[in-house]
């Protein structure tokens, strides 16, 4: 049985979905009800509701739930680390394999456009990621040999937070975008889905390690590159000026995915463009963008601000 934290969420639907696919027990902890094919167990990790509930048979857990978004500051530490705590408290010393899924914040941006490794020293410059990474230093602390997952922005249909910023140059409205050309590693959530299974799949080699996901500089896009391929798949030009980067912008949230492929054999296999038109075909289908174009986000404070809720 495997348990899914966030199973709500952009990421965590899709990967309910691929398990539940192929026939393997899946169950979510929940805080409200909804569709899914997946059993449910309401509660919720800050309060502790129903969490020994949720662990019952359970063998293998992955951490999804977390807060990427929030009015106040303390609410980022309540959903990444008080929740995480929670968790990891529980699962402690019960044989359950954890894998965690931080964030690519956690760890900061390149300085000079190097891909960041997972050795490297954290430099959060967010209390997103600040969180996420008190979260990871939690899990290691309690749980030694689980598998912790730090995702770049993903992408792909069903995820509307970067309709937001796109929905107005649709409209024709013109767009200033600050911070100048800033380039940030990015996965398509079915290949990120995959690196997951890779990793839970092989624990005789991955246990108690941490692994990014992401290509590279040479695989990394620029919000105008994004917005340009866009352009491109939905035969529509938009209205937008680029402002010059300010002192102190952050231009590179960059990392690669070679010690994941060395150890698991996985690597992406969905391009950007490919993912674009996935996500226009979605769109189209649900009428969910004027001109059928839906993106999504990933990672909280490790892209210009593009988000995504996982809980």
């Amino acid at each position: 049985m495997i348990l899914i934290t966030g199973g709500s969420g952009f990421i965590g639907g899709h990967l309910v979905e691929a398990l539940c696919s192929r026939g393997e027990r899946v169950r979510c902890l929940l805080r409200r009800k909804l569709a899914t094919q997946a059993e449910v167990v309401f509660g919720d990790l800050v309060s502790r509701a129903g969490v020994e509930e949720a662990l019952e048979g359970v063998d293998t857990v992955i951490h999804l739930a977390g807060t990427t978004k929030a009015l106040a500051v303390d609410d980022y530490y309540a959903g990444n680390v008080r929740a995480t705590e929670t968790l990891a408290s529980a699962v402690a010393g019960r044989g359950i394999r954890l894998v965690h899924v931080s964030s690519l914040a956690a760890v900061g941006p390149s300085l000079d456009g190097t891909p960041v490794g997972e050795d490297d020293e954290p430099r959060p410059v967010t209390h997103y990621g600040k969180s996420k990474l008190e979260g990871e230093r939690i899990v290691r602390r309690l749980v030694p040999d689980a598998v912790i997952v730090r995702p770049p922005v993903v992408y792909g249909p069903r995820d509307t937070d970067v309709l937001r910023i796109l929905k107005p140059l649709t409209q024709g409205i013109a767009l200033q975008i600050g911070g100048g050309e800033r380039w940030f590693s990015a996965i398509y959530v079915g290949d990120l889905v995959e690196a997951f299974d890779k990793v839970r799949s092989q624990l005789e080699k991955t246990a108690g390690n941490v692994y990014n996901v992401g290509g590279g500089l040479s695989n990394s896009v620029s919000l105008l590159e994004i917005i340009e391929d866009i352009e491109r798949v939905a035969g529509t030009r938009f209205c937008y000026e680029m402002e010059a980067a300010r002192p102190g912008d952050q231009l590179y949230y960059v990392t690669d995915h070679a010690k994941l492929t060395r150890d698991t054999g996985w690597a992406p296999k969905v391009s950007l463009r490919r993912a674009l038109e996935k996500m226009h075909a979605w769109s189209k289908e649900n009428r969910r963008a004027p001109e059928g174009v839906s993106a999504s986000a990933g990672v909280a404070g490790a892209a210009p601000q593009v988000t995504e809720a996982v809980s």
